[in-house]
């Protein structure tokens, strides 16, 4: 089996582009392939940079399936920009990390605090979470996937995992996937004692699920 992981940062980094198919080879056993879009740099931060990455994503679905023989596709962005288009434009199964993180979620809780990177939570999660979402916080000072590498990018996700369980939450989940490069899941799962969702490995797991189906 193997799995191809779509990444919306573009990055000629070879350890970066592969980070997220590690955890998904390490903790599943299943194959990776991964490839970026081009020309986003920055990735999917904000409404123009998901309508942009999302003819892109469907392009590399159909270039993947083509190319690289996987059994199932995981975008790798918990926004899942071009997830329906992919969907329409190759035969096999695609997942989004965004929808499939909020889904295990909810069957993990009753009240779901998302760790989010922009002020407004994705569609792709709010849609499924729906009425069970107790709130969306952003780790103070962090505004780009690449604050969350810093000492005090961590620091303040910590901070707002416990402000979230304060709130109400009993379950916590990742709405951005730079989260899973930092490791965040077993900093955090250390320091509270609630279940904690994050969206690769969400992913990951519904996409290995779907091509053994």
């Amino acid at each position: 089996m193997k799995i191809g992981v779509i990444r919306v940062v573009t990055t000629a980094d070879h350890d970066d582009l592969n980070a997220h198919g590690r955890v998904i080879e390490d903790e599943l056993g299943a194959a990776t392939v991964s490839r970026c879009i081009p020309g986003q740099p920055r990735g999917v931060h904000d409404a123009p940079s998901f309508d942009l990455a999302a003819g892109k994503v469907a392009d590399l679905a159909v270039r993947m399936e083509r190319e690289d023989a996987v059994d199932a596709l995981l975008i790798s962005c918990a926004a899942d920009p071009g997830l329906d288009l992919a969907r329409d434009r190759v035969r096999i199964p695609v997942i989004g990390a965004g929808s499939a993180a909020a889904a295990r979620a909810l069957e993990l809780g009753e009240r779901v605090g998302v760790l989010d990177l922009t002020a407004d939570t994705p569609q792709s999660v709010t849609s499924v979470l729906d009425g069970r979402r107790v709130a969306a916080l952003v780790p103070e000072g962090v505004t780009q996937t690449h604050h969350l590498r810093t000492d005090s990018g961590r620091a303040a996700s910590v901070r707002a995992a416990h402000r979230l369980i304060a709130m109400g939450a009993d379950t916590i989940m990742f709405a951005c996937t730079g989260m899973t490069t930092i490791g965040l899941a077993a900093l955090l799962r250390a320091r509270v004692e609630v279940p904690i969702v994050d969206a690769v490995r969400a992913g990951g797991a519904a996409a290995v699920a779907a091509a053994r189906a």
